[in-house]
């Protein structure tokens, strides 16, 4: 089963994971903040992750460890950031506090398959 957590604070954003998501073939569910995020992760699992990078009150970075420190979401589960940020040095910076792959805006379905086919799901 392919659950996945879109996590944006953007309503429009997280429209068009979902949807993107769902025609993909994955279960779909979305919170619009980090602390909601922590705390759907604390009680299901999922197999990954699109987590906007900058929001209010707790950024993607900081949701992102707190996921792998209290190993929230599951075994194995995939973390991409999603944001319009892709300086070199930016992407290293994301991928060094947790997160798997990063998913650049405005998402498109070649992106996100791109994405999704990185991370290992065909």
């Amino acid at each position: 089963m392919k659950n996945a957590l879109v996590v944006d604070d953007n309503d429009v954003n997280r429209i068009l994971a979902t949807r993107l998501l769902t025609k993909a073939g994955w279960t779909v569910s979305d919170v619009d903040c980090g602390e909601a995020a922590l705390s759907f992760l604390s009680s299901n699992t999922v197999s990954l992750i699109l987590l906007d990078v900058s929001m209010p009150t707790m950024s993607g970075q900081e949701v992102c460890k707190r996921i792998r420190a209290e190993n929230l979401g599951g075994p194995g589960v995939k973390i991409a950031a999603y944001t319009a940020h892709a300086m070199p040095e930016e992407v290293q910076e994301f991928l060094d506090c947790g997160f798997d792959s990063v998913l650049l805006k405005p998402m498109s379905r070649d992106r996100l398959t791109s994405t999704l086919t990185e991370l290992g799901f065909s």
